[in-house]
């Protein structure tokens, strides 16, 4: 794949968590959650989007998210479960983002708040009609997906360098 192919991003926040007396990292979805995952599964096998490659949050909720999205998907793409990023910063995202191999054309990222809408935010330089106010007003609420389109390699990911073509959340 070339460099110059158009690519991808897909950010999906995790499900609503529960709060029970455990770790932050090892809080599991609420029943609301569990509900919502599925569904934005639906919403990006809908979409079309087909990611190569879905880095996911060590948390437990963020894998619970994919685990109930993923199976919503046509075909599951390679699940790396990455624990820089529970508590990425927007840099730490950038960074990882960067890392990504060159044959991916379609990457999709689970996480959490603030780094979720910080990156969207932040990649996207263009927005398609009123969808970046629309996720900036909504705040990026759990179980949410943005998508952006970039052109370049992965490498070359920085701020203001993405177009935001979609933005969905459940209860919206």
């Amino acid at each position: 794949m070339s460099v110059d192919t158009p690519r991808r991003i897909v950010l999906l926040r995790h499900a609503k968590a529960d709060w029970p007396q455990v770790s932050d990292h090892d809080r599991p979805l609420a029943e609301r959650g569990r509900a919502d995952a599925p569904v934005a599964g639906r919403w990006l096998a809908g979409a079309g989007l087909a990611p190569d490659l879905a880095l996911c949050s060590s948390a437990a909720r963020t894998r619970e998210t994919w685990k109930l999205a993923v199976q919503e998907l046509p075909q599951r793409p390679k699940t790396v479960y990455e624990e820089r990023m529970y508590e990425a910063s927007l840099g730490e995202l950038i960074a990882l983002v960067n890392e990504t191999p060159d044959d991916v054309a379609d990457l999709l990222l689970v996480g959490h708040n603030p780094g979720m809408h910080a990156l969207a935010d932040a990649l996207a330089g263009d927005a398609e009609g009123d969808v970046l106010a629309r996720m900036n007003r909504s705040g990026f609420p759990t179980c949410a997906v943005a998508v952006l389109t970039i052109n370049g390699s992965w490498k070359s990911v920085e701020h203001g360098v993405g177009r935001l073509v979609s933005f969905w959340a459940p209860h919206s």
